[in-house]
């Protein structure tokens, strides 16, 4: 079971855009509602909070399930061509280390794309992730820590775990599909929870 975290700060130097907030999530199936009902993923919910908070802004989710780095980078500049964003969420990672890519493959993907995005006038908001304990310590450290290196490098915002309050507690298989990977609806709130202070922050 994987978990993916991404937080950090707003680069320096965007300037206020008058226009309505366009944000874009750019994931995995932790974000494109694989195995739940329509509208009950994190994604959906984030819209609902947005209204509720009276921010009009607008969500573009671009997450494809089994998406890895290389493949987000490969979509992102039409994506961001397309849509102008002006927030840029990055969720993706979790299926490079279950394919067992390379780590700095994996970090040199997430550092393009949070450039590419800053380049064209978005704010960043990186999603990070863990790996279960049998991947080994050495690796499981490693790529925690890829997230925060790049979300350092770029000056982007990071939430350290996507999955904090899932995949870490004692009872987590009640928060997960049957096949151990994907958080059932019960978990997406959390997952939104998570996201949702340092999103905030960067909106204002």
């Amino acid at each position: 079971m994987l978990a993916l975290a991404a937080a950090g700060l707003p680069a320096a130097g965007h300037a206020a855009d008058a226009r309505q907030p366009v944000i874009l999530v750019l994931g995995d199936s932790l974000s494109a509602e694989y195995g739940l009902a329509r509208g009950s993923g994190w994604v959906a919910l984030l819209e609902q909070r947005l209204a509720r908070e009276s921010i009009a802004a607008r969500v573009v989710n671009a997450s494809v399930s089994g998406e890895t780095t290389s493949g987000g980078r490969a979509r992102l500049p039409a994506l961001l061509k397309a849509h102008r964003p002006t927030h840029v969420i990055l969720e993706l990672g979790a299926n490079d280390a279950l394919r067992g890519l390379p780590l700095k493959n994996t970090e040199d993907n997430l550092a393009w794309m949070a450039q590419q995005a800053q380049a064209a006038g978005a704010r960043v908001l990186l999603l990070g992730m863990q790996v279960p304990p049998n991947y080994g310590g050495d690796y499981g450290r490693r790529f925690a820590g890829l997230f925060e290196s790049v979300a350092k490098r770029q000056k982007a915002a990071l939430v350290p775990f996507f999955l904090k309050g899932v995949a870490d507690v004692p009872d987590a298989a009640r928060l997960f599909q049957a096949d151990r990977i994907h958080p059932n609806a019960q978990a997406h709130p959390t997952m939104l929870d998570n996201v949702w202070p340092q999103l905030r922050r960067l909106l204002r």
